[in-house]
């Protein structure tokens, strides 16, 4: 994961800060200012707001009561009327002037009418639109319309509209012949027969003109009921007159949640079948939430609704129902608050206006302020330049800026003498020298007249002498008699003892008397006194590695005593802890120089334990490389005059022989140790054999069945001995072929297949008790009816592994291997591994051995190496390779190929042949050895100038008189060598 880069931080002036700081009080100003006149102006608005909602409640309450009071007030009257008993419509058409004049005075009664507990009606409604005309076909000039019903008994009625004009004079009448209406069955009528005073009812939409309104009824008699029904449709004009914003809800609206008022009365009937009110919640989505909220009745105050704020009253009043109405007034806080943010804004720019007059005044006061600053940077910058040969900066009248001034000054000669002893000490790369530098460098910086340097021992724990400068001399300890003390030394003295054990640095005083055996100092110093300054040398845990002892001469000087103050101290002490950390570095790369060639010596000998046949291989190959390379370092010829190896690529090249063959240990050890053709695990020739003792058993078992049926024993005698010959000469054939030591004629090969053609009985099931895997590859083919016919050599579906494809190595592969991979990983056939023209490995196995090279560079370029081991991979994965590019596992030519990489291919062959230890060879002879890669040489297979400096430099016999037996170590004509590759001599 790449890691997130990191934003430039900006960095800006100090009179930047001071300007912004300045304009930041006045902002900060201007907005607490502006903030408080908001504050003060909005708590204004929503005082007035609050008295503003309380009127408006007043009002709506006063024109409930406006409402319905006159009504009351006539419908006691009319109770109170004799003449609203009549038996029939005859006596009852006495009050119709009573009930006009009512309906002329209130034009918000919709209507009045009577009840009869005998189900009798009488009803008076002015028609007052064209609409209401319309709908009960009144004439044109029809100013009135009489109801009445007359219950002559429960199954029978007259019902019949009466309509009059302006001066109530009849025009026409109507009789309804299906008239169903019963006023006993009429909420109104049976609400008032249970109440004592008035009863008003559910405000609801009229049926007959669609406006909202409520009926108010009163019992008249003991069965008689005087109502009227009343509109309530100037209670929205009344609402609309309320609206204090734009976006102001006010809606007055019935406890079931119907509304009876809104500012838009369109939007109050839900028109249909049957008219029906709008619940006020489907008005807007702002009344919708509000009334979810379930607010307490007298709330007035802010609430969240929606994306905004929102000021609620809410009331409820006793008029206009049963249970009342209830009122909710909502108006957006954002409007209601139009004039405080204005007047913010306005504040603000005032604010603005007077900061940018103030900015210019501050920016130039400011810069005149940090000019001495500036020089102060401009210094500082150059010192983190690494130039200390900047000038100093001038002196300040700011008491401040002056300190920083002379602080800087001595800041840049410390840390110029800081970081230069620092890369001196740095630059060592040699331990003892390092030491030597650390001292010499110490003792100059702190004006000491002397040091002395201890070290721990990493193995013993001792406290060891390791130098001794007096006088910017080097001097001998043993001269000096300087001992080394173990921890718990009795003669270990206290001041020296403290700092060992991980204690602070120490200043200590000492004469003669308390030289405890350093007197041999204050005579070399020539003084009788000496102050010791004695601080450890850490590592980066904290550990102690060693402690530094400087010697300071006793003059009577007080300057001297100068070089004593805590701050010099200080100075040695960090100077001391870089010192300590190139010391620990140097040990430690040392010691993981150490760890990585024991690991890689460990890795190479666990792959040659691994095979007891190649034991030594990874060990011995080393050896013939590093000679063959001091060899090319040493020559002045042309090919190798330019290879002159640094400390880093001899490394390199050690590291590379000796895991030249990592890869290994991938290889299964069967294979890599594979001394026959039909070894694997164990040698199956012993199958073979048991085979042709069946077979063996059979001819005797023929003869003996022959004999008892009566046939010549002669004859019989005959054919049985020479079918046991036969057998015996052809496994005597068959083990000879298994030896693999020769080349297969193609006689014996057909040979081979004519034996295998011999045919023995099976009679027991070969799938049973084999593992899982080798009952998958017989699958491949249906079992044998029993007894079965085998033939005595057999290449089976079952001897056939398939490779799996994370084996295949693609074309486009990162590594640039280009090898022939075989399309089965094994091939375990009898015919066809007794049949392999040379050797013991099959085309199968060979690749498998061979892709140990392939594991090699895979697992060195997964390893982490520095860069100058970059090219370990390259140099350890090439002694296969061949210089005409027919070698593997990458092709390459030698063009291709390092100097290192081609000679460890010479050393890995001349290994290989000369090596004792394999199952299959003996070791060879030197001459043979060196002819055999005489041919090499001359047909392109190793390098030919590097053959010819291995023979005339005689790297092969340096290395045959440590590691090849005497036995093997012959006469070679090196003259005839070169020429038979193609050489000069």
């Amino acid at each position: 994961m790449q890691p997130t880069p990191r934003l430039k931080e900006r960095r800006f002036p100090l009179h930047f800060h001071i300007s912004v700081l300045f304009s930041l009080l006045l902002l900060s100003s201007g907005a607490v200012l502006g903030v408080f006149n908001y504050q003060q102006t909005s708590n204004i608005i929503l005082s007035s707001s609050d008295q503003l909602f309380s009127q408006m409640r007043k009002e709506v309450q006063a024109d409930l009561r406006n409402t319905y009071q006159p009504i009351q007030f006539m419908i006691n009257l009319l109770a109170r009327n004799e003449q609203v008993n009549g038996r029939d419509r005859h006596e009852r058409m006495i009050v119709l002037p009573i009930f006009a004049q009512a309906l002329r005075d209130n034009p918000k009664l919709a209507s009045i009418y009577v009840g009869y507990g005998d189900g009798a009606y009488f009803m008076v409604r002015p028609l007052r639109s064209e609409q209401l005309r319309k709908i009960f076909y009144a004439p044109t000039n029809a100013a009135y319309q009489v109801w009445s019903i007359d219950r002559i008994s429960e199954q029978r009625l007259e019902s019949e509209y009466l309509f009059f004009d302006a001066q109530l004079q009849p025009i026409s009448r109507r009789q309804n012949l299906k008239e169903t209406f019963d006023p006993r069955s009429r909420p109104w009528y049976q609400g008032a027969m249970q109440s004592q005073g008035h009863f008003s009812t559910a405000p609801y939409a009229f049926f007959s003109t669609g406006e909202i309104g409520t009926t108010i009824a009163r019992k008249s008699s003991e069965t008689t009921v005087v109502a009227a029904d009343l509109t309530l449709a100037d209670l929205s004009a009344t609402l609309s007159s309320h609206k204090i914003t734009p976006s102001t809800e006010v809606v007055l609206y019935s406890p079931d949640g119907s509304a009876v008022a809104y500012p838009d009365s369109s939007r109050l009937v839900v028109p249909g079948d049957t008219l029906q009110l709008a619940q006020a919640k489907d008005l807007s989505p702002v009344l919708a939430e509000f009334l979810s909220l379930g607010l307490a009745q007298g709330r007035q105050d802010g609430v969240q609704l929606g994306e905004q704020r929102w000021r609620v009253a809410y009331s409820q009043f006793d008029e206009g129902g049963p249970q009342g109405l209830r009122l909710a007034l909502l108006v957006p806080e954002n409007e209601l608050l139009a004039d405080a943010y204005r007047i913010r804004w306005q504040g603000a720019i005032l604010t603005f206006g007077i900061l940018l007059l103030c900015i210019p005044i501050g920016w130039l006061l400011s810069t005149i302020l940090v000019k001495p600053l500036r020089l102060l940077v401009d210094e500082a910058e150059a010192i983190r330049s690494f130039n200390f040969t900047y000038p100093a900066s001038a002196r300040s009248m700011v008491k401040e800026v002056n300190q920083l001034a002379v602080s800087m000054a001595s800041m840049k000669e410390t840390i110029s003498s800081f970081l230069e002893i620092a890369a001196t000490l740095s630059a060592e790369t040699r331990f003892d020298a390092l030491l030597r530098r650390v001292l010499r460098e110490t003792v100059k910086l702190s004006d000491a007249s002397g040091g002395l340097l201890y070290l721990f021992d990493s193995q013993s724990g001792r406290l060891e002498p390791h130098h001794l400068i007096i006088d910017e001399q080097h001097h001998s300890l043993d001269a000096h008699h300087i001992a080394a003390f173990a921890q718990d030394d009795p003669d270990l003295p206290d001041w020296l003892a403290q700092t060992a054990a991980g204690g602070p640095s120490v200043i200590v005083e000492l004469g003669f008397e308390q030289a405890q055996g350093f007197q041999s100092l204050l005579h070399s110093l020539d003084s009788p006194r000496v102050h010791l300054v004695c601080t450890g040398l850490h590592n980066r845990q904290g550990q102690t590695l060693g402690v530094l002892v400087l010697l300071h001469r006793d003059s009577g000087d007080e300057a001297d005593l100068a070089m004593l103050r805590p701050e010099r101290i200080a100075y040695v002490e960090a100077v001391s802890g870089v010192a300590a950390l190139c010391i620990e570095s140097q040990r430690l790369l040392d010691q993981q120089k150490k760890l990585l060639d024991a690991f890689i010596q460990l890795i190479a000998g666990a792959i040659d334990a691994k095979s007891p046949y190649t034991g030594g291989h990874c060990q011995r190959v080393p050896e013939i490389t590093l000679v063959l390379a001091r060899a090319a370092a040493a020559s002045d010829e042309a090919p190798f005059r330019d290879y002159r190896p640094s400390e880093e690529e001899w490394e390199a090249l050690h590291i590379a022989a000796w895991l030249h063959d990592c890869g290994k240990v991938t290889i299964p050890e069967y294979v890599v140790d594979k001394a026959t053709k039909l070894e694997t695990l164990c040698d199956r020739l012993h199958e073979v054999r048991m085979r042709f003792e069946v077979l063996k058993r059979n001819a005797w078992i023929s003869y003996w069945q022959s004999l008892s049926q009566g046939g010549d024993a002669h004859a019989l005698e005959q054919v049985r001995d020479e079918l046991l010959a036969t057998l015996d000469d052809e496994f005597a054939f068959i083990a000879h072929c298994n030896l693999g030591g020769e080349a297969m004629a193609e006689a014996d090969l057909e040979r081979l297949r004519r034996i295998a053609t011999r045919t023995w009985m099976r009679t027991l099931d070969d799938r049973l008790g084999v593992s899982w895997e080798e009952n998958q590859r017989q699958s491949r083919t249906s079992p044998p009816a029993l007894p079965v016919q085998e033939t005595l050599l057999s290449d089976k579906p079952e001897h056939l592994f398939e490779r799996p494809d994370s084996e295949r190595i693609a074309d486009d592969n990162p590594w640039g291997f280009k090898l022939d991979v075989p399309t089965y990983k094994h091939n375990r056939g009898e015919l066809y591994n007794l049949s392999i023209g040379r050797g013991t490995l099959t085309e199968e196995e060979r690749f498998i051995i061979n892709g140990h090279m392939v594991q090699t560079i895979r697992m060195l370029n997964h390893l982490p190496f520095p860069p100058h081991l970059a090219n370990v991979a390259e140099i350890a994965g090439g002694h296969h390779e061949k210089m005409d590019g027919t070698g593997y596992p990458k092709r390459l030519k030698r063009e291709d190929m390092s100097l290192p990489a081609r000679m460890m291919a010479i050393a890995d062959i001349f290994e290989a042949l000369t090596a004792a230890d394999r199952p299959y060879k003996k070791g060879k002879l030197l001459s043979e050895s060196l002819n055999i890669m005489a041919g090499m040489c001359k047909a392109a297979h190793i390098d030919a100038e590097l053959f010819s400096l291995f023979v005339r430099e005689k790297v092969y016999l340096q290395y045959a008189e440590r590691f090849v037996r005497r036995e093997q170590i012959d006469p070679i004509d090196e003259a005839a060598l070169l020429a038979k590759a193609g050489l000069d001599g």
